[in-house]
């Protein structure tokens, strides 16, 4: 074996700054994954039946293609119709922003539907609104039963973040390419990457847990 880790020293500081690359496109692509998401598990359950077609139709195509293939659709194929380059940062956030709002649809969906009917029956008793009704009473609710399985989807996203690679944005793991490529030290640069991606995912797993136990503690508590 010839290993020499002390070659990568130099290039550290190039590295770590994809730390804040990958998890700045991430951090945006799962608030427009939720913020879609949301609207699509609203439309899960509506009555309007077109509604409903669109985002069982929307989720089933998210949910059933590879995430690179959506990523290369957008960065590579839609410019060919367009005739506009979509830069790689929004490439990436568009393609993981609008997979994870399949997910997180149905996250969403099965929070709402989780919710005691007793608080919609008594909303609606009561006279209020559709739209104030999901908003101040159900929404709440079912955001705090489900804020664990969003932290997943984060962690899910950052590991997946990877892909990003292949369409040249410089994020952890094509730093790390970049790296290898130029002092022909692909070991011990992609298991340094290893390391950092294990490093910020087993930290994210620990708040998830800590989210958990804290809604836990506040159930308990009331």
């Amino acid at each position: 074996m010839n290993l020499d880790f002390s070659q990568i020293v130099p290039f550290i500081p190039f590295l770590l700054k994809g730390i804040g690359a990958t998890l700045q496109f991430v951090s945006i692509s799962i608030l427009l994954g939720f913020i879609l998401g949301t609207l699509l598990a609203l439309c899960k359950i509506t009555n309007i039946r077109p509604l409903k077609m669109f985002a069982n139709a929307y989720t089933s195509i998210f949910r059933g293609t590879p995430l690179i293939l959506q990523l290369w659709i957008i960065y590579f194929a839609v410019p060919q119709l367009t005739g506009y380059n979509i830069p790689e940062y929004l490439t990436a956030i568009l393609a993981f922003g609008l997979n994870s709002a399949a997910y997180v649809s149905e996250i969403i969906r099965a929070g709402i539907m989780a919710v005691d009917r007793g608080q919609t029956e008594a909303a609606m008793a009561l006279g209020i609104p559709y739209r104030p009704m999901m908003l101040n009473i159900i929404l709440p609710q079912a955001i705090k039963n489900i804020l664990p399985a969003l932290v997943n989807e984060f962690i899910t996203l950052t590991k997946e973040s990877a892909i990003v690679s292949t369409i040249g944005y410089l994020d952890l793991m094509r730093r790390a390419q970049i790296i290898g490529a130029q002092i022909y030290r692909n070991f011990e640069t992609l298991f340094l990457a290893g390391i950092i991606y294990w490093v910020m995912v087993f930290i994210l797993t620990k708040v998830g847990e800590l989210v958990e136990r804290r809604l836990r503690q506040s159930d308990t508590h009331s």
